[in-house]
């Protein structure tokens, strides 16, 4: 039976790659371990769904994965910034050659209409909304139609990035009856009551947020370099390289589209990709298990086929408490389940010398930005005893037991993560034992993405084990952990801040200075080290593994840690 048990899963990806479209020469074969839940460039979440739409569509500018710098993409420069008062003015020129889907070219009533989508109200739009709410209104120039200013409330150092780092939609696929001509963006920055009803908005809002963002392939159409050629759920995705694109013309190293297929196989078990990647039948894997990545290094027959990189990440392990829960409202409660938290355990089993412990959401790396005088948190069974018993819990003999409206309730944590994610497995399993010493029964659930991220934005959970992709060029926390991103459906899943903690990231956000940055930020990461609802554990080093019949593949911290686009075959 054990060596059925052990065929099956290989079985199951023959079964699965059989039925996928044939592989071409120059096709890069991609492991996803979860599918997108949207493809829609204005409501995206996930590195996954972030790096397929990066393919489909453009924004401004763009990261270079070879130089880890900032780059124009439609746009022909960096943008001219102007500050006046209250006011900053950041002037953008479109390339000239930028050209949409139907050969017609990119314009600023494009950026213009990109805008209003991202604002408007009625708008499934509530992940991307926060990060433009500080873009006030866009001035088109008469004299070029390429040509435009974003009028900037303040000024801080990552406006240049922010103002840039959204997708641009075509307004003649999304708007065909220009139903948001007569809106202007500055009507959508203030008091939008008043456009709730407004029968133009209402009849858009019901035609985009009805749109398939996962199989559309007339309308999944950007500037970018691909199509959407297939896509079968939950099984791959394949984008095609569209015929003469305009950026082939640009010549410039960080606008690329080289192989001819891409197709991202969706593989959410870890040992089902693995050996895919040894069969071949995968070009690129990240997020390799450390002891299954040494094994590879060892391995002379593999490492002639495959070249290994361990870039420093930005990617964050991180808990999640719901502090919406009656038991875990006191914070001496969640700060008490902090301290049994082992994480240099959890590094040693799952990451070995891949990953840097962290007491904050700001990676250690960023020295000028991390709070280096909060003390690390190191498993303290006494500390944990003694904050349960200083948050009203009683310790009988088998468990703690605690007052709440008015019953009886004993604590018991039951902990949710991704199913097939061992990192994740493994850390829980670390938290398991050391809470079963301090007599805290805690039970492990392996779910389904799906079905996860139903229950995260539901607030049915307990716990969970999760990680974060960031990057160091921008630190707007308000869409992750925001009051606003705290109701149903909102990413700011455990119910974290209050006035004084908005008041806090509204001022980071329209920070001047790098010090008076950096000081904000670190009362932020005191304060959420206090409140114990967001408990970054760890950032890891990625692994990554990627085929020697490929060249330029542009290795990074970056999520998604390599330039899919500029992949080039060998000769």
């Amino acid at each position: 039976m054990r060596k059925v048990i052990l065929f099956l899963p290989l079985l199951l990806l023959t079964l699965s790659f059989c039925s996928q479209p044939q592989q071409g020469l120059n096709e890069v074969k991609v492991r996803l371990p979860l599918e997108p839940e949207t493809l829609s460039p204005a409501n995206y979440a996930g590195a996954e769904a972030v790096q397929i739409i990066n393919l489909l569509f453009q924004s401004l500018l763009v990261v270079d994965l070879e130089k880890d710098k900032l780059q124009p993409a439609l746009a022909t420069n960096m943008p001219s910034i102007v500050r006046q008062d209250s006011l900053t003015l950041f002037t953008y020129e479109l390339r000239e050659n930028a050209t949409w889907s139907d050969g017609s070219p990119v314009t600023a009533g494009d950026v213009a209409f990109t805008l209003k989508v991202l604002k408007a109200p009625l708008v499934n739009n509530d992940r991307i909304k926060p990060q433009v709410e500080f873009i006030r209104d866009i001035r088109l120039d008469n004299t070029n139609p390429r040509k435009f200013t974003f009028v900037c409330v303040g000024y801080a150092p990552e406006m240049e990035l922010l103002t840039g780092d959204f997708f641009i939609l075509p307004s003649y696929l999304f708007d065909p009856q220009g139903l948001l001509k007569s809106i202007q963006v500055a009507d959508l920055s203030d008091d939008l009551s008043g456009l709730e009803n407004n029968a133009d908005l209402k009849a858009f809002a019901d035609k985009f947020n009805a749109i398939n963002f996962k199989n559309d392939k007339a309308l999944l159409q950007g500037s970018g370099g691909y199509l959407l050629d297939n896509h079968t759920p939950g099984q791959y995705l394949v984008l095609q390289r569209k015929q003469n694109w305009w950026g082939n013309e640009s010549h410039l190293s960080h606008l690329t589209a080289k192989p001819e297929r891409i197709s991202f196989h969706i593989i959410p078990d870890n040992t089902t990709a693995l050996l895919a990647l040894k069969n071949q039948q995968l070009d690129v894997l990240d997020n390799i298990p450390a002891a299954e990545f040494d094994q590879f290094k060892a391995d002379k027959a593999f490492t002639k086929n495959f070249a290994l990189h361990t870039p420093d990440a930005y990617e964050c392990t991180y808990v999640g408490l719901n502090s919406r829960l009656a038991k875990f409202a006191d914070k001496r409660t969640r700060q008490a389940i902090a301290q049994l938290l082992d994480v240099n355990s959890m590094i040693q089993v799952s990451q070995q010398s891949y990953a840097t412990p962290t007491v904050s959401i700001i990676p250690p790396s960023i020295k000028e930005y991390y709070n280096n005088s909060l003390k690390a948190r190191e498993y303290n069974l006494a500390k944990a005893k003694s904050l349960l018993s200083a948050a009203g819990w009683s310790r009988e003999q088998d468990g703690w037991y605690k007052i709440i409206n008015g019953k009886k309730t004993r604590l018991t944590i039951e902990v949710v993560y991704r199913a097939g994610n061992t990192n994740f497995e493994n850390a829980a399993l670390v938290f398991q034992q050391g809470a079963a010493k301090a007599g805290i029964p805690v039970t492990l659930q392996a779910m389904e993405n799906s079905l996860l991220s139903q229950k995260l934005k539901a607030h049915e959970f307990d716990m969970f084990f999760r990680s974060l992709s960031g990057n160091p060029f921008a630190f707007n926390f308000k869409g992750l952990l925001g009051t606003s991103a705290a109701q149903l459906g909102g990413p700011n899943y455990t119910g974290f801040g209050d006035q004084a903690s908005d008041n806090l990231l509204d001022d980071i956000n329209a920070a001047e200075t790098t010090a008076e940055k950096a000081k904000l930020l670190k009362q932020f990461q005191a304060t959420l080290y206090d409140e114990a609802t967001f408990i970054p554990l760890y950032y890891q080093k990625e692994r990554i593994a990627v085929h020697n019949r490929f060249t330029n593949t542009k290795i990074s911290g970056l999520s998604p840690n390599y330039d899919v686009s500029a992949f080039t075959l060998k000769n």
